[in-house]
């Protein structure tokens, strides 16, 4: 008889394998290497994972659920939609600072390496779509009026070339391990888009 699963384990797991795949990347994070930093044994690993791509899914819904949960909230404070975009955006380089830049966007990293898996590119797209979701209502309470966003352009197409931006800033900012290419995308970027 099978033992239960233990939701401890399965949160070492999950947090040793985001630990591992953010600094090293997932290819060179094999199992051994996970279930040791997780202090479990390597044959615990499938029982609460089918796969190492399983555990790929799973770390990408975790590290999104933290910034959702964290940093999309300040897309809905009160404030003028671009200021409310900025502070998100801001928030999110701290984040990256904090590492040192070291680690850059979890997100931009799985889609380069693993973007060829079906199982978690549609992850990533799922990812895309939340992210994109939430830009896209931002842009869009700032569109018209007084709001200060600009209304010639589709508020999803604009939320779209944010987070293009914004990746593209977070993988320079990885390799100058500087926050400069971030702060670029704050003055210049965001501004050029939305106005």
């Amino acid at each position: 008889m099978p033992r239960p699963s233990n939701p401890e384990v399965r949160r070492r797991l999950l947090e040793a394998g985001l630990d591992l795949v953010h600094t090293r990347g997932f290819t060179a994070s094999g199992v051994k290497d996970i279930t040791d930093a997780a202090g479990v044994p390597k044959g615990s690993f499938y029982a609460y994972f089918p796969s190492k791509e399983a555990l790929a899914e799973a770390i990408l819904e975790h590290y999104w659920t933290d910034i959702e949960t964290r940093l999309l909230p300040i897309l809905d404070e009160d404030g003028l939609a671009q200021a409310r975009i900025t502070r998100f955006f801001h928030a999110l380089a701290d984040d990256h600072e904090a590492g040192e830049f070291l680690l850059g966007c979890l997100i931009g990293k799985m889609s380069l390496e693993l973007s060829s898996s079906e199982r978690v590119r549609a992850e990533l797209l799922r990812i895309l779509d939340r992210w994109d979701e939430a830009l896209t209502a931002c842009v869009r309470s700032g569109q018209g009026g007084s709001g200060g966003v600009r209304a010639d352009l589709d508020a999803a197409q604009l939320a779209s070339l944010l987070i293009e931006a914004w990746e593209g800033a977070a993988l320079r900012g990885k390799v100058t391990r500087s926050r400069a290419p971030y702060e670029r995308f704050e003055a210049v970027t965001v501004p050029a888009l939305l106005r």
